[in-house]
């Protein structure tokens, strides 16, 4: 628990650097992974100030809206008034959008989990997801949608996506939920478009974009890599812009490749490995290539050979044993490091929330690993 309350220290530390620089959804992330690392009354008062920082920005970000909603519906009235096709016309202009746009973004924020994001069931295969990624992605961009709350929506539909089609975070999800479900609860029915966090760690949602569709919208806005920063630039030219334009359009392509880059290098060491990497001597799992159970001398561990094992193998058993039981107890420590610390999170989330039904039962969670790591250790000894 020491080691978890110097690394809480450390992310409440990032946080107040991040609410300092105004990057407020990051520090609220960290201040959370304080919290679920090690519960502190600092981390509790930090993300009252940051719920109060988040709601002036809100309040500040909407001070706009209304001369800008006012604006526009007067404008429109105008254009029905002098012709009865003004309202057909309404929506051409760039800036604009239509009702069916509107909608989508409306929806979006009604959602309240993943599935409800892209509209699918639990039970939608990766194909499925990703069909309606795409669909959802095409609607929601930026470039194309104005709808003021289009790019929250757009972060959401990637989030969702880069969750549901990885096979452990869609299982941890499955069962738990998201760390920001719980932040809905402290807004008080603020609604902050919690399902369009996740990228700062992995890619942002323009880059997810960019893998499923090669980079941006044809003849339109793609997305480079300038000083460290994604910034648009042109795709192609657009009949006035002269030599500049085939020079964006050689860079957009350029840029695409290098993005591609480390996918196809990858590819190419997946398949080179089939090559060099020979089979494994052991596994600790029974299975068609290695159907002969033993036991190690030692700690008598189960594990499975080849059927040509005893011809083959040539090495010393010994020492071939000894790495069957290191290997035993390295996947038992990482086991029971899991245990503890979904007890431990259950324990948390119980006192957070005064359940007392919730803090005995987890209680009396076990840790099956732990208790098979002990009897090792008192075996051995």
């Amino acid at each position: 628990m020491d080691s978890n309350k110097d690394e809480a220290e450390r992310c409440l530390e990032y946080a107040e650097r991040f609410a300092e620089q105004g990057l407020l959804e990051k520090a609220e992330r960290f201040i959370m992974k304080a919290e679920k690392l090690y519960p502190t009354t600092k981390a509790k008062d930090l993300l009252s100030k940051l719920s109060k920082m988040q709601e002036n920005q809100s309040q500040k970000n909407s001070e706009d809206e209304p001369s800008f909603v006012r604006q526009r519906t007067t404008t429109a009235n105008k254009e029905n008034t002098a012709s009865p096709a003004g309202a057909s016309a309404a929506g051409t202009d760039e800036g604009d959008y239509t009702s069916e746009q509107v909608e989508a973004v409306k929806r979006i924020k009604r959602c309240k989990d993943y599935y409800e994001v892209l509209s699918i069931s639990k039970e939608a295969t990766d194909s499925e997801i990703k069909k309606a990624y795409k669909k959802l992605a095409l609607q929601l961009h930026p470039d194309k949608n104005k709808v003021p709350g289009a790019a929250e929506a757009f972060k959401a539909v990637g989030n969702a996506v880069a969750v549901l089609t990885d096979a452990e975070k869609r299982k941890r999800y499955d069962q738990f939920g998201s760390d920001e479900d719980r932040l809905n609860h402290r807004h008080q029915g603020h609604y902050d478009y919690s399902y369009s966090r996740g990228f700062e760690a992995d890619v942002t949602a323009e880059e997810l974009f960019n893998m499923f569709f090669g980079g941006g919208f044809p003849n339109q806005n793609v997305y480079v890599r300038r000083g460290g920063r994604w910034q648009r630039a042109q795709a192609g030219a657009n009949g006035g812009g002269g030599g500049g334009g085939g020079g964006q359009a050689g860079q957009g392509g350029y840029t695409v490749f290098l993005q591609m880059l480390p996918i196809l290098l990858l590819i190419f060491l997946s398949m080179m490995s089939s090559f060099f990497i020979s089979d494994p001597l052991y596994s600790l799992h029974q299975s068609h290539k290695f159907p002969v159970a033993r036991k190690s001398m030692n700690l008598k561990i189960p594990y499975y050979v080849k059927e040509n094992f005893h011809t083959e193998y040539q090495g010393s058993l010994r020492r071939l044993e000894s790495s069957v039981e290191e290997d035993y107890v390295n996947g038992l420590r990482h086991a029971c490091h899991r245990e503890k610390h979904y007890r431990e999170s259950m324990l948390w989330k119980a006192r957070n929330f005064g359940d007392h039904q919730l803090f005995q039962k987890a209680q009396n969670i076990r840790t099956p690993s732990c208790e098979t790591l002990q009897q090792l250790h008192a075996q051995a000894a």
